[in-house]
């Protein structure tokens, strides 16, 4: 298997397990794997995080005679993104890329965990731009699930769940630039009628513009349950949609004369608010 390209097929239930069937991409004849064989999932370095760790995955044979490798919604995976491989074992191992199959992630869509859950996490099996198979985890506790975002004239309201913490008194949506500790816009948080841990906000476009923009401006939002309580990053991962920054577009808005506010997601699915020059 070693010299072979090997793609799989993923399969998710709403508990988190992950299960990959391995379909060898040559006409050899059903090749066997070597005795331990692994599914290797290794996680690329990033910024803000330790690079490297992997996990290693036992290969069977599955009912059907293909390969199976089953990793359960238990095994901890720390967040960052996971890069899969065929390991054969050896004086000197043998890693195969495994590139992604079909994808059957249905039961990923609108996951509700309990809100008392001290933590919530997410694995999404995805296509690397370069065609191969990887796994997006998050492990956020707590973790405050961005849902409907609605732009307006000016400025967007905002709904989502809480998880892991409580809003109380004081709570409020802070929008953060990067870099600039002292640029902070507060905006109150309510809570409406609806599930335990729901909340909605509406953040104001023009009071993100302290002065001239000139140049993209991406403003981080994140929930401060109470006064005094570390922020929650608003962000939405419940869900099949590893990246939104290209598949979840909203309109832009005049935020002053010749600035633009659009809300947006990152390529990590973190809610933000992007403030631009209007000639870009």
């Amino acid at each position: 298997m070693s010299s072979t390209a090997v793609r799989a097929d993923c399969a998710a239930d709403r508990a988190g397990t992950l299960t990959f069937d391995l379909t060898d991409l040559t006409d050899l004849p059903d090749p066997a794997p070597a005795p331990a064989s692994v599914l290797l999932l290794r996680r690329r370095g990033a910024a803000g995080r330790k690079p490297g760790g992997t996990v290693r995955i036992p290969l069977s044979r599955s009912g059907s005679g293909r390969l199976r490798a089953v990793l359960p919604a238990a095994t901890e995976l720390p967040e960052g993104r996971w890069d899969a491989y065929v390991e054969e074992p050896g004086s000197e191992p043998a890693e195969t890329v495994v590139e992604p199959g079909l994808r059957d992630l249905r039961a990923l869509v609108d996951r509700c965990p309990d809100t008392g859950a001290t933590s919530v996490s997410a694995r999404i099996p995805y296509p690397t731009l370069d065609g191969r198979l990887a796994v997006r985890c998050w492990v956020r506790a707590p973790h405050a699930e961005a849902g409907a975002v609605v732009p307006g004239p000016s400025g967007m309201t905002a709904e989502g769940v809480l998880y892991g913490v409580e809003a109380g008194e004081g709570a409020v949506v802070e929008a953060r630039l990067p870099g600039e500790p002292t640029r902070v816009h507060r905006f109150p948080l309510a809570a409406p009628d609806g599930p335990s841990g729901a909340f909605v906000f509406t953040l104001l476009f023009t009071e993100l513009v302290t002065g001239p923009v000139r140049e993209e401006q991406l403003w981080q939002l994140w929930l401060v349950p109470a006064e005094g309580v570390r922020g929650v990053r608003i962000s939405r991962i419940l869900d099949d949609v590893w990246s939104r920054n290209t598949s979840f577009v909203y309109p832009a808005r005049p935020a002053a004369d010749g600035v633009l506010a659009t809300p947006c997601y990152t390529a990590d699915n973190d809610l933000c608010v992007r403030l631009a020059p209007a000639d870009r």
